[in-house]
């Protein structure tokens, strides 16, 4: 049983994905649903998912959950709805009440594409948050490194709030530096109401030769901050093809994993997905 806890789909025809720009993502510039999905999930073991958010566009939420509400295994969705509108509260309450709305598990922005890094120390960003915990959902924390640090004082000011880092905070692996990532992570770690993703790393690694090993002081990081009950595996399916299929990512991120014991194993691949986003 394994819980693939990050992952997206979109329909070009339907919605631009204004971020697929530039020669090194044209390969993404295409459809992927969930037919596209099912196959290459059931090959590799997965038997649920939790679909995320792509764009900062009202209208995708209730498409998520409507396609999580036609298909069995999506477990879970993490939408987007504007952190900052004052009608906040009421907005996330008529999302539960739209057809596969008992599938939101989580809220996610972009804060990486926000110039100011700390966005999230913003007031109104941070009633949002607290809207959020009120609601009983998630908040998936999207951010560079350099804004790690507002996380994790955004982090100090909601303790009510579980919060989820995607992609580790997106470690500079490429470059094999991993201070001052690290340290910010161990802080956001120390944090009892903050969990880690194992998703998105191959392709913050050279795209094109990244092993392993190139990924194993990171992962071996988070582990060693985290431990394995807060940790969970996401194949960031589909971007993870720029660099590896889904099987190469699933068998990776086993591979990283290998010296964890069998009930170690199981909480970063099913048990701690399944708790946090109450699948």
């Amino acid at each position: 049983m394994t819980v693939d806890a990050h992952h997206h789909v979109w329909d070009l025809s339907v919605r631009d994905q204004d971020w697929i720009t530039g020669p090194e993502l044209q390969p993404l510039r295409r459809d992927f649903s969930v037919a596209d999905l099912a196959p290459e999930a059931h090959a590799a073991g997965v038997d649920r998912t939790v679909l995320v958010q792509t764009v900062t566009v009202a209208e995708e939420t209730p498409e998520l959950l409507a396609l999580a509400d036609a298909h069995d295994l999506i477990a879970g969705v993490v939408g987007w709805t504007d952190l900052t509108r004052p009608d906040i509260t009421d907005e996330l309450a008529r999302l539960r009440e739209l057809p596969g709305g008992h599938r939101l598990k989580g809220i996610r922005h972009q804060v990486q594409g926000e110039p100011d890094p700390n966005w999230l120390l913003r007031p109104d960003v941070r009633r949002g948050l607290t809207a959020v915990a009120d609601a009983g959902l998630v908040y998936d924390l999207l951010v560079l490194p350099d804004q790690l640090p507002a996380a994790v004082e955004a982090a100090r000011s909601h303790p009510h709030l579980t919060l989820v880092l995607d992609h580790l905070g997106k470690p500079p692996i490429a470059s094999g530096r991993r201070e001052p990532w690290a340290a910010s992570v161990r802080s956001l770690a120390a944090l009892p109401h903050t969990y880690g993703k194992l998703s998105g790393l191959v392709t913050e690694a050279d795209r094109k030769t990244w092993r392993t090993a190139d990924l194993r002081p990171y992962t071996d990081t988070a582990l060693d901050a985290f431990g394995p009950s807060r940790l969970m595996f996401g194949s960031d399916w589909p971007v993870c093809t720029l660099a590896a299929t889904y099987g190469q990512v699933t068998d990776t991120a086993r591979e990283l994993t290998r010296a964890l014991d069998a009930a170690e194993r199981a909480e970063v691949f099913e048990g701690t997905a399944t708790r946090v986003y109450g699948l």
